[in-house]
């Protein structure tokens, strides 16, 4: 069911991106984060995605992800990315590094605690925050130039 779940949310962004034709700088992250429709990501709207992304991946409820859900949290989310996003070169390789199972296993031992997840959800933000004013819009994910 939770496979099902997931092969779900994962179609319908894509599709939703596709429609919409995206061509702004970080369209495809800003609207599947961007929870409360304002145009932009906060510091707690990232957590609060972050924690909603580790559910769905934890399929087994015990929060942890372990190497079998996190590889199929790495296959959804890079077809995610090439689908919708542009690839991983660009502006989402560093949501894509952030999201990553070496950035997250803080204590390298190959699981992904809830807590470790967490933990790194203000470090992800300031990642992303790359104009640094406590907000993520378009201007982030412009080619620095």
């Amino acid at each position: 069911m939770r496979s099902f779940l997931i092969s779900t949310v994962v179609l319908a962004a894509a599709t939703a991106a596709l429609a919409d034709g995206h061509k702004v700088p970080g369209a495809h992250f800003i609207e599947n984060w961007d929870l409360n429709g304002d145009g932009q990501v906060s510091a707690e709207e990232t957590a609060e995605k972050r924690a909603e992304i580790f559910t769905m991946f934890d399929q087994d409820e015990d929060g942890t992800l372990n190497q079998a859900e996190y590889d199929l949290f790495d296959e959804t989310r890079r077809a995610d990315i090439v689908a919708n996003a542009g690839g991983r070169k660009g502006p989402m390789q560093v949501v894509d590094k952030a999201m990553d199972r070496k950035f997250n296993d803080l204590d390298g031992d190959g699981a992904v605690s809830r807590a470790e997840f967490d933990e790194q959800s203000v470090k992800f933000f300031e990642m992303i925050d790359r104009t640094g004013d406590g907000m993520v819009d378009a201007a982030d994910f412009k080619p620095k130039g």
